[in-house]
């Protein structure tokens, strides 16, 4: 699985970065088909709080998608983490009753 992360008008930090493939690397339970992720971290209206932005696209046989805006980009990931595995297990129940 190949992960690919563009922070958008910053540099994500070494830790950041290391989060990030944990967090992802566990999508791999869910499914042995995900070629691809690709997450984007972008902080939006900087003076605010919730101004953090990140979408996570993952490439299967089909595209599963999620974004979400928080306080911190962890959050965020966590956020979309859920979004995502709750995205994988529905595709893996439609596949088993076809």
């Amino acid at each position: 699985m190949e992960i690919r992360i563009q922070a958008i008008r910053f540099e994500p930090t070494e830790k950041l970065q290391d989060f990030i493939h944990k967090k992802v690397g566990k999508l791999d339970k869910f499914s042995d088909e995900i070629r691809k992720v690709e997450v984007s971290l972008k902080v939006v209206k900087p003076e605010t709080a919730m101004n953090k932005e990140v979408s996570i696209r993952v490439s299967t046989s089909s595209e599963l998608y999620a974004e979400k805006i928080c306080d911190t980009f962890e959050e965020a990931i966590d956020n979309c983490m859920d979004a995502l595995v709750k995205q994988l297990q529905k595709t893996k129940e439609k596949r088993q009753e076809r």
